[in-house]
């Protein structure tokens, strides 16, 4: 496989196009660098981006999360290619979609679903050509490196997507379902859907239900007044706001809001606003 790219049509124009990796698999062992000599055997002009691979381990829900807050923030044509796979070697589908502006490549168990509702999904096709896999007969524990990896490798380097296997229905494709966000008489009801590395429990309720209103978040028997920043609770202290991410969230300044609360994925909590 090494120098496929060259006999590429526009090679050359393709050549700096960006392949970004996510998965569970941490930086303890060799997958990650194995998926990437991967894709630099097929291309090695290929430019390579971590998002991340401390995904906690089978957690769909943080990498949907994860991916719906990366995607924005690459050039059109990006190749994402994302490994997070607890049905690896199942009947679960092999898939990768094209976007109005990027691809997406992976398993078919929702971890896409949260781009796909924000995102024009062009074409999807289940990776059924082993022309474009490593090998034809891939390990039932690691498609990340025998399927994904050069299928997107191929991608970025301009293999057009119907020659990597059959189209198949948009529509079909596996959904996520959180804990619904619920107007009220009150405010607004949702749930955790990611815990970051500091602890911060980001919720499903977006920025816009809060802006312009005097508002608090309600979790278990704490109330917790809305602010603008971390440091406007003294260190310690809870605090709710909008992070960077545009969803509202909980922290502690200086600490752990998981920690202090001992809350999880799916947690629900309850914004109020309007208060007087």
């Amino acid at each position: 496989m090494v120098d496929d790219w060259l006999n590429y049509p526009d090679c050359k124009m393709l050549e700096n196009r960006f392949v970004t990796l996510l998965s569970d698999f941490g930086l303890s062992d060799v997958y990650v660098g194995v998926m990437k000599g991967v894709i630099t055997q097929i291309n090695p002009r290929l430019r390579v981006v971590d998002l991340t691979h401390q995904i906690p381990p089978q957690n769909i829900t943080a990498a949907r999360f994860s991916l719906i807050n990366a995607y924005p923030y690459f050039p059109n044509g990006t190749v994402h290619v994302a490994v997070v796979d607890p049905g690896v070697g199942s009947h679960r589908r092999a898939i990768a979609i094209q976007l109005d502006s990027g691809f997406l490549v992976g398993p078919d168990n929702g971890l896409f679903s949260g781009v796909l509702s924000q995102t024009k999904v062009i074409a999807v096709v289940e990776l059924t050509n082993p022309e474009y896999w490593r090998t034809s007969a891939p390990s039932q524990t690691f498609h990340g490196r025998d399927i994904f990896a050069p299928v997107g490798a191929h991608l970025a380097s301009g293999v057009p997507l119907k020659h990597l296997g059959e189209t198949i229905d948009p529509t079909t494709l596996a959904q996520l379902e959180l804990p619904a966000m619920n107007i009220t008489a009150a405010g607004i009801t949702g749930c955790i859907q990611y815990i970051d590395h500091f602890g911060n429990l980001i919720s499903n309720i977006p920025a816009a239900e809060v802006q312009g209103k005097t508002w608090s978040v309600v979790v278990g028997k704490e109330t917790i007044l809305g602010s603008l920043t971390y440091s406007d609770r003294q260190l310690g202290e809870l605090v709710a706001l909008v992070g960077s991410h545009g969803w509202v969230e909980i922290a502690v300044n200086g600490g752990s809001a998981q920690s202090r609360l001992q809350l999880d994925w799916g947690a629900t909590l309850e914004v109020i606003t309007n208060l007087g």
